[in-house]
């Protein structure tokens, strides 16, 4: 079934009456994770709940298309581990001026960043394609931290971890390998105690921190723990999504 809110799927019979009021980009990686979950593993996430979450907005009369999901993200920190695919922070500022550029032209002036990949850091790019497109308003978010993990998820981590291996077991069960397969995800920590802190900040050389490439033991996921988180994350987005619509982008602030 085609789904008019999905650019990757709907066609010009449909688009050339229609008018959006925001288009929602879901941004990946790829990248190893751990060995029993696929590259693709942001992709597949991020593209999972941006969808599902558009339909709830659109079954509401919300203007909302999905762009095709970029699967290459900053992994300059895995330049060692086989395939790990890497797009420099300048390069997705020039690809996002080009897909700006493009909205702004044809009068679609919200666009969403949805951010599947922990090495992405768009706020400075936001920052500067402000300055370039002053009619628009570009927002982002990231869902690992819209909701407190330890409520879903006994286990810490923030790649190939317990959520993650959870998502997957739910979105992709036909992708992760069986369970002898999966690593313990142990890793290590700075030995400068500000930067595992967390108020100083240094980029983490992963084949010197995991032996598996994880970070964090997926040991307790199931499908039924990522079933649960996936659409919790699915309703705040379409929240989001359904507030961004209704915004008057010049009359933004109360």
């Amino acid at each position: 079934m085609i789904r008019p809110y999905v650019l990757a799927e709907t066609n010009w019979d449909h688009l050339k009456d229609e008018q959006f009021e925001l288009a929602v980009l879901p941004w990946g990686a790829t990248e190893a994770h751990n060995y029993h979950l696929p590259y693709g593993t942001d992709n597949y996430q991020a593209e999972h709940m941006v969808e599902y979450a558009a339909g709830q907005s659109w079954n509401k009369g919300k203007k909302v298309i999905v762009l095709p999901t970029i699967p290459y993200g900053v992994n300059t920190g895995q330049t060692d581990i086989y395939l790990d695919m890497n797009l420099n922070p300048s390069t997705q500022l020039a690809i996002l001026k080009d897909l700006v550029a493009v909205l702004n032209r044809q009068g679609i002036y919200k666009l969403l960043l949805f951010n599947g990949h922990g090495g992405n850091n768009f706020k400075p790019i936001v920052r500067e394609l402000g300055l370039l497109f002053p009619k628009m308003f570009i927002s982002f978010c990231f869902f690992p931290p819209m909701f407190d993990k330890t409520a879903y998820f006994k286990e810490k981590g923030d790649h190939a971890d317990e959520m993650e291996t959870s998502l997957m077991l739910y979105l992709r069960p036909d992708l992760v390998l069986s369970k002898e397969k999966w690593g313990k995800g142990a890793s290590k920590q700075f030995r400068v105690k500000a930067f595992n802190e967390g108020w100083a900040w240094a980029e983490r050389q992963w084949s010197k921190v995991s032996n598996d490439t994880g970070i964090g033991n997926p040991d307790f996921a199931t499908k039924e723990k990522g079933e649960r988180f996936f659409k919790d994350v699915c309703t705040k987005l379409d929240e989001l999504f359904c507030s961004i619509c209704d915004a008057d982008i010049t009359d933004l602030y109360e």
